[in-house]
């Protein structure tokens, strides 16, 4: 696996504790154990399904220190919007897309509020670092409103 952020890439400090958590450190848990999760002192990341509707993790928000979001396909665009309302909830931690996203996403993926990718190796092997890194940039607007107040090209179409 390929972990990403704007600077190139980076090492994974999170432990995968898909059965059973540590007794320290970081972990990152499968939404189905956050409950228990959420019992321990650990500082907790969760991995999330494409499918969830973000609300349901703003109780949790000021305990999450990263959230990473399935994306099972590039064509897949939810992952997206749960990000931006993530953010907009106010979630200050680590935001990860995880799975099958593409070079050309990646400056979208920053503009939703996304901290880092996470390739599968199969895709990694298929887009060489410097793809995504002169990816950024590239994109200077958007369809959407991005998390940092830039305006969506609508809003660039009004008249002043």
């Amino acid at each position: 696996m390929l972990l990403l952020d704007p600077t190139g890439a980076i090492d994974d400090l999170w432990l995968k504790a898909s059965d059973r958590l540590p007794e320290a450190g970081r972990a990152l848990v499968p939404h189905a154990n956050l409950d228990a999760a959420l019992k321990t002192g650990l500082e907790l990341g969760v991995e999330v399904p494409n499918t969830l509707d973000p609300r349901d993790l703003r109780p949790h928000l000021g305990r999450l220190a990263m959230i990473s979001v399935d994306f099972p396909g590039f064509a897949d665009g939810r992952g997206f919007s749960i990000g931006r309302k993530l953010r907009a909830d106010g979630f200050l931690g680590r935001l990860r897309a995880s799975g099958s996203v593409i070079s050309d996403q990646f400056t979208y993926l920053l503009q939703c509020g996304y901290d880092e990718v996470l390739l599968p190796d199969d895709m990694a092997a298929r887009q060489p670092i410097d793809d995504w890194m002169n990816q950024l940039g590239h994109v200077t607007s958007g369809y959407q409103r991005g998390i940092s107040g830039r305006h969506s090209i609508l809003d660039q179409r009004r008249p002043i």
